[in-house]
C-alpha cells in the first residue's frame, strides 16, 4: 500500500466529510455528533496554520491539521507544559479500512514535523472514551501534562492534554 501525505485542497472537503462521517460510530471522533455546526466547518477552522490528508490509490483516507494555540484551552497547555511555545495537532481522523496500516502515523509524523520545523511543541487534546487514541499517542511518546474541562463537553470526562516532549 503507498501512502501519499500531501496539503489539503479545497476540493478534498467532500470526500473527507465522506470519512469523517463513516468512522464517526466506532472512534466516536468527534465526541459530540451530529455536530452543532456543518462538517466541513469542523474540518477548517479558524486558526488553522496547515493541513494535510492522505491517499491510498488516489482515494483520500485521512487528514490531520495544525492550528495555533489559543481559544479556551491555551492557558491549560502552557501550563501543563511548563512554556508557551505551542502548536496544536488537531482533527486526525483515518477511514475505517485503514486503521492499523501507519495512514495515522504517517500524518501524526508530518504534522509534528512541521510543527518542529517552526520551532514550536506539539501538543493534542484527547476525550479519554477516545482510549485507543491515547495508546497510540503515548506509544509514540506523548506525555500527558493536565486535564481541562471546556464548557462544550459538556458532563463528559475532562479532556486529557499531552505534549510531545512537554515536561510532566
Amino acid at each position: 500500500m503507498t501512502v501519499l501525505v500531501r496539503e489539503r485542497r479545497p476540493d478534498d472537503l467532500p470526500a473527507l466529510v465522506e470519512v469523517l462521517v463513516e468512522q464517526q460510530p466506532s472512534s466516536q471522533y468527534p465526541i459530540r455528533w451530529p455536530l452543532p455546526i456543518p462538517v466541513e466547518d469542523f474540518l477548517v477552522r479558524p486558526g488553522e496554520e496547515r493541513a494535510w490528508v492522505a491517499e491510498v490509490d488516489d482515494r483520500v483516507v485521512g487528514h490531520v491539521a495544525v492550528y495555533e494555540l489559543g481559544g479556551p484551552l491555551r492557558d491549560d497547555f502552557v501550563r501543563g507544559a511548563g512554556r508557551d511555545d505551542l502548536a496544536e495537532l488537531a482533527v486526525l481522523f483515518v477511514a475505517l479500512d485503514v486503521i492499523g496500516t501507519g495512514v495515522g502515523g504517517r500524518l501524526i509524523d508530518t504534522a509534528v514535523d512541521w510543527i518542529r520545523s517552526t520551532g514550536r511543541i506539539p501538543v493534542l487534546d484527547v476525550v479519554p472514551v477516545h482510549d485507543r487514541a491515547l495508546r497510540v499517542y503515548e506509544h509514540r511518546g506523548w506525555r500527558v501534562i493536565g486535564e481541562a474541562r471546556p464548557e462544550f463537553l459538556g458532563k463528559i470526562s475532562p479532556l486529557v492534554l499531552m505534549a510531545l516532549d512537554g515536561r510532566r
